[in-house]
C-alpha cells in the first residue's frame, strides 16, 4: 500500500480562491494526498496566490524564501505557486525561485496531477495556458464527507470589463460561465454534506450567462433553479459590477425567499471624472438609480461596496463627491484600499499619480466614515430577533456562533441546538466585528 503523502495549501486573495484551493486539495487527494495545517508536515506545498494588490508577487518571493531550510531537510519535497500570481509571473517565478517545482495558473489546477508527475521524474512544470477544455468537467467530485454550513461555489470566471486599475482579465481571462446542471449537480452534492448556505461565485458574476437547455440562462434563472433544492436554505453571490445589474436580478431579491438581503455592489469612486478614467462605464447616479430599485424591491437589504482612493487624477473635490455618495447610501460594509499601480493595466502609465501622503489620508477620513456606518447598522440589530445560521463551536462551553441573513457574525449559549441548524435569537448587543445574542426559538 502507498504512503499518504501530506499536502499544505496557503491561500491568498479572494473567495475565488478558496474556492479553487478546495478543487486543487479534492483535486489532489485522488492522488493519494491528505491536507495539513503546517508546511513543516507537508511532501507537497502549494501556495494558491492573488494578484489585485501591490507588491503581491513579492510577498510570495518572500514566503518561499521561507521554504528553502524545509526543501534542505527533504530535496523530495515538491513546491507549487498556483494562481493568479502564478498566471501572472509565469517562467519568472522558477527563473527568481528556483526551488519552485511548479507554476500553474488558475485555469490549469485540473491539470496538477500530471504537472506533479512531470516533476516526479526530474522536470519543472509551467502550465499558464487558458485551456479550451472545461476545467470543471476534469476535476473530481468531492468525497462524501460532511463539511461546514457555508459553502463558496464559482459559478463564472474571468471578466471583460478591463477596468484601468484591475489586473484580473489577464490573470483570469475572458467571462466564461458554468452550465447551469453541472452547477446545480455540485450544489446538490454540497447540500447532501450539511452544506445550507452557499456563495456564488465570479469576478463578475451578475454577468452569469450559463448554458441551460438550448439557451443561455441569466444568474437569477440560476437562483431560481438553486431555490428548489430543499435543503439548501440561503443563497448569496459576490461581486457584481453595477453595469450587469438587470432589473430582472434585481426583482429577485424580492422574489426569491432563500435569495438574501445583503449584496456586495462595488461602485469604486463617487466622482463620474473618475470612475470614466477607470472604464467603469456607469456613472455616480446610475448607482445611485440601482441602489432605489433595489431598496424598492427588498426594503431590509443591507449593501456592501468596495473603493479605491487616490486613483490617478483624483482631487479632492473627486474625494468629496466620493464621501457624499457613502453618507448618501450608508453601507453595512465595505472595503477601500489605496490606488496602487497593477503592471500592465491603463492607469498604470498615468502621469497623474496621486501623492502617497495624500491616497494616506483620503482613506484613513474614508475608512473613518465607512466604520461609523457599520458601527450604526450592527447597532441597529440590537434587540431584533434574526435568522442564524449555526456554524461552529464557539470559544465558551455551550457558546455556538453563526451568521445572519446579513453576514454578522454572532455568538450565544444554546441547548440542544447542532451546526447547521437555523435558529431564531434575539440581538442583546452590538461588539466591533460581532454580535451577542440568546436563543428564542428553533
Amino acid at each position: 500500500m502507498s504512503k499518504t503523502k501530506n499536502l499544505y495549501i496557503k491561500t491568498f486573495g479572494c473567495q475565488m480562491n478558496v474556492y479553487d484551493s478546495e478543487r486543487m486539495a479534492t483535486s489532489l487527494g485522488a492522488e493519494g494526498y491528505s491536507e495539513v495545517s503546517s508546511p513543516e508536515e507537508a511532501d507537497m506545498i502549494l501556495l494558491n496566490t492573488c494578484h489585485i494588490r501591490e507588491k503581491a508577487a513579492e510577498k510570495i518571493y518572500s514566503d518561499l524564501g521561507r521554504y528553502k531550510s524545509l526543501k534542505a531537510k527533504n530535496p523530495d519535497l515538491k513546491i507549487g505557486v498556483a494562481g493568479c500570481v502564478a498566471q501572472a509571473e509565469g517562467e519568472e517565478i522558477i527563473r527568481r525561485q528556483p526551488l519552485v517545482d511548479i507554476v500553474v495558473g488558475p485555469q490549469a489546477y485540473h491539470r496538477l496531477p500530471a504537472m506533479i508527475k512531470s516533476v516526479e521524474n526530474g522536470k519543472k512544470s509551467i502550465d499558464t495556458d487558458f485551456p479550451e477544455e472545461d476545467k470543471f468537467e476534469y476535476l473530481p467530485s468531492a468525497p462524501k464527507m460532511k463539511r461546514a454550513p457555508s459553502a463558496f461555489l464559482t459559478v463564472q470566471e474571468g471578466c471583460d470589463k478591463f477596468c484601468a486599475f484591475c489586473v484580473v482579465p489577464f490573470t483570469r481571462g475572458a467571462e466564461m460561465s458554468r452550465p447551469v446542471s453541472q452547477i446545480f449537480n455540485e450544489a446538490e452534492g454540497l447540500v447532501e454534506r450539511g452544506v445550507r448556505d452557499i456563495t456564488l461565485l465570479g469576478q463578475n458574476v451578475n454577468a452569469y450567462h450559463g448554458p441551460m437547455g438550448s439557451a443561455d440562462a441569466t444568474l437569477p434563472q440560476l437562483i431560481k433553479e438553486l431555490s428548489k433544492i430543499n435543503d439548501l436554505k440561503r443563497i448569496r453571490f459576490t461581486t457584481s459590477h453595477p453595469n450587469d445589474m438587470t432589473q430582472e436580478l434585481i426583482d429577485a431579491h424580492g422574489e426569491v425567499e432563500k435569495l438574501m438581503p445583503y449584496l456586495h455592489l462595488p461602485v469604486q469612486s463617487g466622482s463620474d471624472d473618475v470612475l470614466t478614467a477607470m472604464n467603469r462605464k456607469h456613472t455616480a447616479k446610475s448607482y445611485m438609480e440601482i441602489i432605489e430599485k433595489l431598496r424598492f424591491a427588498r426594503p431590509d437589504i443591507a449593501l456592501s461596496g468596495d473603493f479605491i482612493v487616490g486613483f490617478p487624477g483624483e482631487t479632492d473635490k473627486d474625494f468629496e463627491q466620493t464621501l457624499e455618495l457613502v453618507r448618501e447610501i450608508k453601507y453595512a460594509q465595505a472595503y477601500s484600499f489605496k490606488y496602487s499601480t497593477r503592471p500592465g493595466t491603463s492607469a498604470a502609465d498615468s502621469k497623474k499619480q496621486v501623492p502617497e501622503e495624500i491616497k494616506s489620508e483620503r482613506l484613513a477620513k474614508l475608512q473613518n466614515l465607512l466604520s461609523q456606518h457599520q458601527k450604526e447598522f450592527m447597532g441597529s440589530m440590537v434587540g431584533r430577533i434574526l435568522p442564524v445560521l449555526l456554524e461552529r463551536p464557539g470559544r465558551m462551553d455551550g457558546q455556538l456562533v453563526g451568521r445572519t441573513e446579513y453576514l454578522h457574525g454572532v455568538h450565544a449559549t444554546i441547548d440542544q441546538a447542532q451546526i447547521g441548524d437555523i435558529v431564531n435569537l434575539r440581538i442583546l448587543g452590538a461588539d466591533t466585528n460581532s454580535l451577542r445574542a440568546e436563543f428564542v426559538s428553533f
